[in-house]
């Protein structure tokens, strides 16, 4: 009897550890206004790319994982402050923004790129666009590029991309500059079908990353996670579903 009781005993520990183990839940932050890597379906629900990912990386990770939404301008704040444990929402890897969080390897890589008016010339250079008004998101590395190399170019930023297209498609605006990859869907939208890619990407080395707290062992993790997604052809799955071109 005795033996029996701790045979028992340890049965109900290894069984309450599992289950604890498998409850573990983790929030992943994201914007759920950047279409196609992150917005909301008409039933309030987060979809795109970067949820897809996210999900995929924490069946790897064998954890359960929630979204918690974030606008753009606070959303590294927002992780700081343990709203949610990683983020993935389509951000650029950068010297600044490495001051305050800690990136794993890059999930994606991006370019940026014009679009403007099919009707309209338009070219992309510092002389060609003095007189314009250019509109990016705020916060973005597009947003950063226009200030950093177009001075004397008025530049409206925007809170969300969504709202930038909106002041394109109003006359508000002579161009937009973002990551070619937002902008390619948006110019397959209905609003979009007017405008087109103006010049060739003027930034090509873009590598985007899941922002963590800084030495946070999830980094690791989640790295071990995306190789595997990758070696296994989840991702390949999913960058099908939306792009017909590799963006890895």
């Amino acid at each position: 009897m005795q033996n029996y009781k701790k045979v028992f005993l340890a049965a109900a520990v290894t069984l309450a550890f599992s289950a604890g183990a498998m409850a573990e839940t983790l929030k992943m932050g994201i914007e759920a206004a950047y279409p196609p890597f992150n917005n909301k379906d008409a039933s309030g629900n987060v979809v795109g790319f970067d949820k897809e990912i996210g999900d995929a990386l924490c069946a790897k990770m064998k954890v359960e994982c929630t979204v918690v939404t974030s606008d753009w301008d606070g959303i590294i704040p927002a992780l700081n402050a343990k709203k949610f444990d990683f983020l993935i929402s389509s951000m650029s890897i950068t010297d600044e923004r490495k001051q305050a969080v800690d990136f794993t390897d890059p999930y994606y890589s991006n370019k940026l790129q014009f679009i403007a008016p099919k009707d309209k010339d338009f070219k992309t250079d510092k002389a060609s666009l003095q007189g314009k008004v250019i509109g990016a998101q705020r916060a973005t590395l597009a947003g950063t590029w226009m200030e950093d190399n177009m001075d004397g170019v008025e530049v409206k930023l925007y809170d969300t991309q969504e709202n930038a297209y909106l002041d394109l498609t109003s006359g508000r605006l002579d161009g937009i500059l973002a990551d070619k990859y937002v902008n390619y869907e948006w110019l397959k939208s209905d609003a979009g079908r007017s405008y087109e890619f103006k010049g060739d990407p003027v930034e090509e080395s873009d590598k985007i990353g899941i922002a963590v707290r800084k030495n946070d062992p999830i980094r690791e993790k989640l790295n071990i996670a995306l190789k595997e997604i990758v070696a296994d052809g989840t991702y390949k799955k999913i960058n099908d579903k939306y792009f017909p071109f590799s963006i890895y």
